[in-house]
């Protein structure tokens, strides 16, 4: 399922120059990963913090991976502490993230994870965006500590949260965040829209596998049962090695829109690719 490129007309909100995002695979699971982290969270999100409005957000508790959603969500207006760990990558509810932790500050965070409730956010950050006020809740589903310290950790997408205020910066980040939930989406045919984006994926991966002469079998059922939220989740965290344009899906608090956004990704990524398709049938290699 390599996606060679994703061509989108959108500007990721993180970085408004990138137009052309790069897309490594269509893989759920296949996410590199990093420890490292900048250390201007605090001061970041400290002069954000006074710009947010956050009465109207809504929560979420459930991972988005199962076929109906869990009804035991948190209140809307809840703020809880979290520790957070920033990331060059985004993670989606309902993703898988496998991590290796051996900076002694996140060894530190998950030995008292691991005698608490298994959860921290995972939130969007780089040298060149700087930190993200948007993420999500990674919680550990297996992990074993290595000989030397380290832990080798699976992780799984919950429900996404927004910073509100930065309690502590050490030994590593600790935020107060409220959780963010979709808005419903009026009169939008959200199956219609979901059946769209997988035949565009499909289209994708069809069109993929042909420029890298693989077999092109049929894609089969990529929405698994997935109501139309987690679906789009899905979607996006396929987008992999374009951060920017993933950040700015997850963020989104309308299913709606999502899927048009990835549609429309999409749809520009096939059109990339069936041109270097005819290309490649006119000018084929030696």
């Amino acid at each position: 399922m390599a996606l060679v490129r994703v061509i989108s007309t959108h500007k990721p909100s993180l970085n408004p120059n990138t137009t052309t995002l790069s897309v490594s695979a269509l893989n759920p699971n296949n996410l590199s990963f990093l420890s490292n982290s900048p250390p201007s969270l605090a001061s970041l999100l400290h002069h954000r913090r006074h710009k947010r409005r956050t009465a109207s957000l809504k929560c979420s508790a459930s991972s988005f991976s199962e076929k109906h959603h869990n009804t035991n969500h948190p209140k809307s207006d809840d703020v809880v502490e979290l520790p957070l760990f920033p990331l060059p990558l985004v993670l989606f509810p309902g993703a898988i993230l496998p991590l290796q932790i051996f900076e002694f500050r996140y060894r530190i965070m998950m030995h008292t994870l691991l005698q608490t409730d298994l959860r921290f956010g995972v939130i969007y950050s780089d040298a060149v965006s700087g930190t993200a006020e948007v993420g999500c809740v990674g919680e550990i589903v297996k992990h074993e500590r290595l000989v030397d310290e380290r832990f080798f950790l699976i992780c799984k997408g919950q429900e996404r949260f927004r910073v509100t205020n930065v309690v502590r910066t050490k030994p590593y980040f600790v935020a107060e965040v409220t959780w963010l939930e979709d808005r419903p989406s009026g009169e939008e045919d959200l199956e219609a829209l979901a059946t769209e984006v997988e035949t565009c994926m499909k289209d994708v991966i069809r069109l993929s596998n042909r420029l890298n002469e693989k077999p092109e079998k049929e894609a089969q059922d990529l929405r698994r049962n997935l109501f139309p939220t987690p679906f789009s989740f899905f979607v996006g965290n396929t987008f992999e090695g374009a951060p920017g344009e993933q950040q700015a899906l997850l963020e989104l608090e309308d299913t709606a829109t999502r899927l048009k956004r990835e549609k429309e990704t999409l749809r520009n990524t096939l059109n990339y690719l069936s041109a270097a398709s005819a290309v490649k049938d006119v000018f084929p290699s030696s």
